[in-house]
């Protein structure tokens, strides 16, 4: 795994995310508007039945990913505030509403501070990415000081691998590297774990994927 650590500017990694964000978003609005179309055009009762009950879950999938997106992305509280982890779970268990995965949430009824939030959120997705045929994901988060947590994401499933993009760039971007809006959310995961001090890694556990993040010795 990539251990370079060739910074992207601030501007460039914020057009990135948003371009990953807007990616997230972009089918399940796409889906709203045709329901909406439906609607317009159509008076039969059962086009009509079947565009409602698509925008209902499209409306649903698309506020699950931009609440997901808040927390992980975002600037969510003021500088140095600390989440509710339950608040952390519903937003996690939202997203995986639209998952093959299954999400099992490991952690104790706490505050941590947010940017720990953000982290094991971002950690998640790639957990996500890294069984694209479906399977179960635990994310645990635990330590007698949760000022400095352990954060882990196990996958399992079939086919499980380390993503490509986690790969190359969740250790930093190497000079000869080029950065997309796909490859930016694991660069983003290194990123944050380092502002926080935790050394991260990915990597296969016999048939499984791992990634944790801890403190650094």
């Amino acid at each position: 795994m990539s251990t370079h650590q060739d910074e992207v500017s601030a501007l460039e990694l914020a057009a990135l995310l948003c371009s990953r964000v807007c990616h997230d978003v972009i089918s399940p609005v796409g889906a709203i508007t045709n329901g909406l179309e439906v609607l317009e055009d159509d008076d039969d009762p059962e086009m009509r039945t079947h565009a409602m009950d698509l925008i209902t879950k499209s409306a649903a999938q698309a506020s699950a990913k931009l609440q997901f997106a808040r927390l992980a992305f975002g600037a969510a509280g003021s500088a140095g505030a600390e989440l509710d982890l339950g608040d952390a779970r519903a937003v996690a268990e939202g997203l995986m509403k639209s998952e093959k995965a299954n999400l099992f949430w490991t952690a104790p009824h706490a505050t941590i501070g947010k940017d720990f939030v953000k982290l094991a959120l971002n950690m998640l997705l790639i957990g996500i990415a890294a069984i694209p045929r479906g399977g179960d994901i635990t994310l645990s988060i635990v330590g007698d000081d949760l000022k400095k947590p352990t954060i882990s994401v196990r996958s399992v499933g079939q086919a499980a691998r380390v993503p490509d993009e986690t790969q190359a760039f969740l250790g930093g971007r190497a000079a000869d590297r080029f950065l997309d809006a796909r490859a930016a959310q694991p660069y983003f995961t290194g990123l944050v774990a380092r502002e926080l001090k935790l050394a991260i890694a990915a990597q296969m556990d016999g048939e499984d994927f791992v990634i944790e993040a801890k403190p650094a010795a």
